[in-house]
């Protein structure tokens, strides 16, 4: 199945969440593969958006299951990661904290029509900035998150 995250209202290069006491500079967003970041994007970016494939199979509740490098979670519990971290000079990634995007919240039949149409897109669209200004992270539920089909 094909998954692609749009984020937008990103919270800009320098951040200093009141739970980190510091500050972090070079502030980018990425979503985690295993357990690295995959193409990450400057949090001053207009928007960011990733693509990518995930495995699926019937789950046991005759519903659907996801697997693959970018899922994790346990079974019946599986979700996406963005991580953020402070980017330094060399590169370095320094992770510091993560949102969840949890497949259980997308619902059954739209999981379905994603996993079982070739041509489908299952689509999540967020704003990757809280209400205090930082950068978004916990468990992200809709309405913050929004998921759709694209064809």
């Amino acid at each position: 199945m094909h998954v692609r995250i749009e984020g937008h209202t990103l919270p800009g290069r320098t951040a200093a969440p009141r739970d980190a006491h510091r500050c972090y500079p070079g502030v980018h967003v990425a979503v985690q593969l295993r357990k690295d970041p995959w193409e990450p994007v400057p949090a001053d970016a207009e928007s960011a958006e990733w693509s990518f494939d995930v495995t699926t199979r019937p789950g046991d509740d005759g519903g659907v299951d996801v697997g693959g490098p970018y899922v994790h979670g346990r079974k019946g519990d599986r979700f996406l990661y963005l991580t953020w971290g402070a980017v330094d000079d060399k590169g370095g990634f320094e992770m510091f904290r993560r949102a969840k995007l949890h497949f259980a919240d997308v619902g059954p039949d739209l999981l379905r029509q994603a996993a079982t149409d070739p041509d489908a897109t299952l689509v999540a669209r967020l704003g990757l900035t809280d209400g205090r200004g930082d950068p978004l992270c916990a468990r992200v539920r809709p309405p913050v998150v929004t998921w759709s089909v694209s064809r």
